[in-house]
């Protein structure tokens, strides 16, 4: 009976219990009370908690204006039990080794769920307060083919929303919804601003929603044209999924229980393009940057950031790893995602202002060794298929263009094929995997077994993931077949190892001879 009685007389986080906070924990330094909304943001996971809506919460400490939050979940979680019960507010934890900073963020002041139905959304997202929409719903929620970045018009729900425009179910169809509504009832200008990690964000943003309102026809795609702005934006830190270890410290901590948790490293990013439609909130007052061209910060972070991530996660899995952390201590995995980077990933990319390159891997993979970052490889190996396109396969594509070696980068495509694979009843279901292409993955290896050249063919002739001219690509076939082969071998990180032990790029160690 002693625990459960502890976490019962436990208070829970609400407005009414701000002002008894310990003094350790930091609290909204401007009045909740006065707060109107301006932003909606569709999508509140541990992400936007821990980034989007905590510089919010900075420039409303800075420059108090009407840009309160309302967030809104068209997918599982429910958000009214935890966000909605707390009155929005929730406490986020800073972790870096064996150091807590706590504060709790109050820019939240509404949140709506709308998983039954899109008529809450809809309220919301036409409503002439709101003149920023925001979001964070993951690739998947674009309905994007990912090879191309265009409109996915076979997608169920793409087919569903152009059927029944007014009962809308996947994010561009709402969106689309929610600007005809806007436009009917002369609403103002409104910037949808895409804060999922996904490269040239706001053009597949606008790609959708503009290709969907083409679709629907009349006069909408004129109206969007007129009034509303995509701007592309990158957004960076690390915040793994919270855990009731998570919640549980809080309350241990700081005697109050929080349903709503964030925990994520010190360092964030966010750089937004200059392209707006209507007033904006100034996050460049607090941090953010407003850019011209977001295009080479968004290079330099999915590249080298991400691709380590990714990287780490398939060869950490296929290692026996459970987080980024452990994967990064083991030090053949280390030295194995530094060359690569380095050697290979860093020559693709255009300079970025006011950042060094070779600086950037090393602050990249520092915090990726942050021990209280419990980064859990399956977490973040979750829609590779999605991800492998931006991280991995642009910057090969971008290397075998100039003749570069594309060896250590290839063990990293070829260890999300594995990762697959091994998920398959052929290969023993290893572990269990969240991909959109699972399914057709698992059916391939069923089918074929450990020839790993015709687990190449197969896979590689995905074309919604693979270009085919790059899939067509002999000597990066090769590699992937080789890399493949000794990932599925008995000693996976053996063959890691060896791919390590070779030279560094041949061409790097030619004399140089006088033109």
């Amino acid at each position: 009976m002693g625990d459960r009685s502890q976490s019962v007389s436990a208070e829970k986080l609400s407005p009414a219990l701000l002002g008894r906070l310990p003094s350790e924990v930091r609290k909204p330094a401007y009045d909740r009370a006065a707060l109107k909304p301006g932003i909606a943001h569709i999508g509140v996971g541990a992400f936007h908690r821990c980034h989007q809506a905590e510089y919010t919460d900075d420039l409303l400490a800075k420059d108090f204006d009407r840009w309160g939050l309302v967030g809104i979940n068209i997918r599982p979680p429910l958000l009214a039990g935890t966000l909605g019960r707390q009155s929005g507010l929730y406490t986020r934890l800073i972790r870096q080794n064996d150091e807590v900073e706590a504060r709790v963020i109050g820019s939240i002041v509404r949140v709506v769920d709308s998983q039954d139905s899109a008529a809450p959304a809809l309220d919301v997202l036409a409503s002439a307060d709101i003149q920023m929409v925001t979001m964070t719903v993951t690739e998947k929620g674009y309905c994007h083919i990912p090879s191309s970045g265009a409109l996915d018009l076979d997608h169920p729900d793409i087919v569903h929303d152009l059927a029944n425009p007014e009962t809308p179910r996947s994010v561009p169809g709402i969106l689309a919804r929610a600007l005809e509504l806007r436009m009917a009832r002369q609403g103002r200008p409104v910037t949808l601003l895409s804060c999922d990690n996904i490269p040239a964000n706001g053009i597949i943003l606008s790609n959708v929603v503009r290709t969907f309102a083409e679709r629907r026809g009349g006069k909408l795609a004129d109206w969007i044209e007129a009034n509303v702005a995509f701007p592309a934006a990158m957004v960076d830190r690390i915040v793994p999924a919270t855990t009731e270890a998570d919640i549980d410290a809080v309350e241990q901590r700081f005697g109050y229980r929080d349903g709503a948790v964030v925990v994520g490293e010190r360092f964030r990013q966010w750089v937004i393009e200059n392209r707006f439609a209507g007033r904006v909130p100034r996050w460049d007052l607090v941090g953010a940057t407003f850019v011209d061209d977001v295009t080479p910060f968004e290079h330099l972070k999915m590249r080298v950031l991400n691709g380590a991530q990714t990287t780490l996660s398939y060869l950490g899995v296929l290692g026996g790893f459970e987080h980024t952390f452990e994967t990064m201590a083991n030090p053949l995995l280390a030295r194995f995602v530094r060359r690569m980077l380095t050697e290979e990933t860093l020559p693709t990319l255009t300079p970025v202002p006011g950042i060094q390159p070779a600086a950037y891997v090393e602050q990249s993979l520092s915090r990726l060794t942050n021990t209280a970052i419990r980064h859990r490889n399956h977490q973040i190996a979750t829609d590779g298929s999605q991800k492998i396109v931006q991280r991995l396969l642009n910057p090969i594509r971008d290397r075998l263009a100039k003749g570069g070696d594309i060896a250590l980068l290839s063990v990293a495509v070829a260890g999300w094929m594995a990762y697959l694979i091994k998920a398959s009843a052929r290969f023993g279901r290893a572990w269990q995997v969240s991909d959109p292409f699972a399914d057709k993955i698992a059916a391939i290896a069923d089918r074929i077994g450990t020839d790993s050249k015709a687990l190449v063919d197969s896979i590689l002739a995905i074309d919604a993931i693979f270009d085919p001219a790059l899939a067509a690509n002999a000597t990066f076939r090769a590699h992937i077949i080789a890399g493949l082969g000794g990932l599925l071998s008995n000693d996976p990180m053996g063959f890691v190892g060896q791919v390590c032990a070779g030279p560094t790029d041949a061409r790097l160690k030619q004399p140089t001879r006088s033109a």
